[in-house]
């Protein structure tokens, strides 16, 4: 019976962590006010960079490890009780969720890429690798955090499908690249339209 509640409960566990908001306790902790009141609004990395000032950075470094951390703990943890590959995807999921839509936070959460990168680099190490080589790549070029971010997620299946060929991780990572995309509606629209901005700290006032 333990056994058997052990899946479903991890899923929970890692949903509940995912509702954990890294930068809105990384702000606060910093006295950077709400994330969600400030910038893009976004309670993001990116976001946390803009609006951060001249301990931008740090407090976007903070954040980005905790949000990743967030997808990367529960995964290696259904690795390490040998899961089977369908329940550890699912926890995987349920941390990305978790960020999206957190308990926490009034169900109003960030986008989900550094929590999908973590839960990537969990699943498997290399295909993870090509997905944060893609972002920081397209990034160091182009300095837009949106398009880096939906331009590596979109490769995230295709890396995993080649490396690992497991189905229900492709699928799954597939079905968090579209909601992602979704979340990144906005961003998208800009970008159609050449206005999004460029990955850039707030100068100090």
């Amino acid at each position: 019976m333990s056994e058997l509640l052990l899946q479903p409960g991890l899923v929970v566990a890692a949903y509940l962590l995912g509702s954990v908001s890294s930068a809105i306790i990384v702000c606060k902790l910093m006295g950077l006010g709400d994330p969600r009141e400030a910038g893009s609004g976004n309670p993001g990395a990116t976001n946390v960079l803009r609006i951060g000032g001249e301990r931008g950075k740090l407090a976007a470094g903070i954040t980005l490890a905790g949000d990743m951390l967030k997808g990367l703990v529960p995964v290696l943890l259904a690795h390490a009780l040998g899961f089977d590959p369908l329940w550890i995807v699912l926890v995987g999921l349920a941390a990305f969720l978790g960020h999206l839509y957190p308990l926490f936070f009034q169900f109003k959460g960030g986008k989900g890429v550094a929590t999908m990168l973590g839960i990537l680099l969990a699943l498997n190490f290399w295909a993870g690798l090509a997905t944060v080589a893609t972002w920081l790549f397209v990034a160091k070029v182009l300095k837009i955090s949106s398009l880096s971010a939906l331009i590596a997620t979109l490769l995230a299946p295709i890396y995993l499908y080649f490396i690992v060929g497991e189905l229900s991780w492709v699928l799954v990572t597939a079905l968090m690249t579209t909601v992602l995309f979704w979340r990144h509606r906005s961003n998208i629209g800009r970008l159609l339209r050449g206005e999004e901005s460029l990955i850039k700290a707030k100068k100090p006032e």
